[in-house]
């Protein structure tokens, strides 16, 4: 009997709260390393995505699987980077050449946790009132009060599925990991490092505001500046996936 390859499943660091910060600042880097590749690399991404979306039914399922796809060639792509290498627009499918069953598998099992939340937030929403705002197309405070138990039930529900999903392509991607495996690690690193997502959460909230700011004073030119901003706030999503994974897993 031939045996099992041995996974080594990197340790879960934990680190300061100051250093929600530092991932960002390491992310702009890798960003500002090649900035035009990474607007190119975005707009393949959302020219397949959109079209892909627009599918009645199998579409959405589809864009949904192959998501954890692209996030890990995105991955692939920071790691050249950051051992001096190139990003090139192959870096964007290299999660079709390796371990790509368990990419989509991941794509699969979080499709499944957000549709479970969905469910049962609706299921405790008012479906009288649901038709009421539908058919009115006005919504009361009255109706928005009775809106905010379920929405803040999702938020509560999402934040843990987010937690387990954050990490996973990455791990399954540049450490072998299977699905369920990285699912498991990555909420674990996430619960042990709260304080650091917490501030990296007012980062990139601070990031968002400003650009909204900006596309507010733009006028005719907002949808340019939305544009803009698309190239680099979605490269600096990923740049910093990868420099929280690194810092937290201390990869060299």
């Amino acid at each position: 009997m031939s045996e099992q390859p041995v996974v080594n499943i990197p340790s879960v660091n934990v680190v300061p709260m100051g250093n929600g910060v530092l991932w960002v600042k390491q992310g702009f880097r890798l960003f500002k390393a090649y900035p035009i590749m990474w607007a190119i690399l975005t707009v393949i991404y959302f020219a397949i995505l959109i079209p892909l979306s627009s599918i009645p039914f199998l579409g959405p399922i589809v864009g949904s699987l192959i998501a954890p796809v692209f996030a890990a060639g995105m991955m692939f792509g920071c790691r050249a980077i950051d051992q001096n290498g190139e990003l090139e627009i192959n870096h964007l499918f290299a999660g079709f050449k390796h371990n790509t069953s368990q990419l989509i598998s991941l794509g699969g099992m979080y499709m499944l946790a957000v549709l479970m939340v969905m469910m049962l937030v609706f299921s405790n929403v008012d479906q009288s009132m649901i038709e009421s705002i539908s058919t009115s197309g006005e919504v009361t405070p009255e109706q928005m009060a009775a809106f905010s138990t379920p929405l803040l039930m999702a938020v509560l529900l999402l934040v843990p599925v987010l937690m387990a999903y954050w990490f996973a392509p990455t791990l399954v991607a540049l450490n072998d990991l299977s699905a369920w495996e990285a699912i498991k690690l990555s909420f674990k690193a996430s619960l042990k490092n709260t304080m650091p997502f917490l501030m990296y959460g007012l980062v990139f909230t601070a990031i968002f505001m400003g650009l909204m700011t900006l596309v507010s004073v733009a006028g005719p030119l907002g949808f340019m500046v939305i544009f803009l901003a698309l190239g680099v706030i979605v490269p600096l999503m990923m740049t910093t996936l990868y420099t929280s994974y690194r810092d937290i897993f201390k990869v060299a």
